[in-house]
């Protein structure tokens, strides 16, 4: 959880009775301070002395504006109510042949990721499928204005500010320009929804062209969800339905105990599938 203002002045109060002889630093402009350029201006700032080059932030962040729409998508958020059998059912079938293509398509790539991070194709086809619909429904909202609405909105500011600089990097990195970076509301990014932290955490080149690009490239898409789900304990070789260890794994993907079972019912269509 974010840490609440009083903590926040609390720490300040005990830094200062501590250090009375040093010079006050300059306090850092608030979350929900009623001044979201002048939050822009810290940031920037905080951003570089955590290393991020001025080229990436001015790249980044020119011209990022508050985004209205996207705080009021976060606060209207419902409950996830559908059961397993009206979700899978709504989901599963409108995707099963063009799952069973894409597994044929992609064939010989999905069988090297899997020898290499030991995810099943049938596994990363399920999740793709129904992510963005194999790539189609990526989002357009521009993600780093999203993420700096969100980091400068008080609700989750930490997770987001977060996000927002590890943004930065993936274009410091090279991996994109921020003008490719349009995905969901919240800042989830390519084929399979990374965070930015999750992208620079887990995506990988798989196919050896100098860049990791999570939204146009579909090897590199499989092969980072593989690596992501590996990097959460993915076991080699077992079984992925509910009450196994890959089910668990599958649940750090996504916390919805009916999403999670309707990945895995998907997987096991497709491993059926002629």
């Amino acid at each position: 959880m974010t840490p609440t203002i009083s903590r926040l002045a609390l720490a300040a109060l005990a830094l200062s009775a501590s250090i009375l002889s040093a010079e006050p630093a300059l306090a850092a402009v608030a979350c929900g301070s009623g001044n979201f350029d002048a939050w822009l201006a810290d940031f920037k700032t905080d951003a570089a002395a955590k290393g991020i080059s001025q080229q990436a932030i001015a790249a980044g962040l020119a011209g990022v504006t508050l985004d209205q729409s996207v705080l009021n998508r976060d606060r209207s958020q419902k409950v996830f109510t559908q059961t397993f059998e009206e979700f899978s059912g709504r989901m599963v079938p409108p995707r099963m042949t063009r799952g069973s293509n894409m597994m044929k398509q992609y064939g010989s790539v999905l069988s090297r990721i899997e020898q290499t991070y030991g995810v099943p194709g049938e596994v990363l086809v399920a999740i793709w499928g129904l992510e963005t619909d194999f790539g189609v429904n990526t989002g357009k909202f521009a993600t780093i204005r999203s993420l700096a609405t969100l980091a400068y909105d008080c609700r989750r500011a930490e997770q987001f500010r977060g996000e927002l600089l590890d943004a930065l990097r993936i274009v410091q990195r090279g991996d994109l320009a921020p003008a490719d970076m349009k995905g969901a509301w919240a800042g989830e990014l390519g084929q399979t929804q990374f965070m930015p932290s999750s992208w620079m955490k887990y995506a990988v080149d798989f196919d050896g062209n100098g860049k990791r690009d999570l939204l146009h490239n579909a090897p590199d898409v499989l092969a980072s969800t593989a690596n992501y789900l590996a990097g959460y304990g993915w076991q080699r070789g077992k079984d992925w339905q509910p009450g196994s260890p890959n089910f668990a794994v599958l649940q750090q993907w996504n916390k919805s105990e009916v999403y999670s079972k309707t990945v895995a019912y998907f997987a096991t269509q497709l491993a059926r599938a002629p």
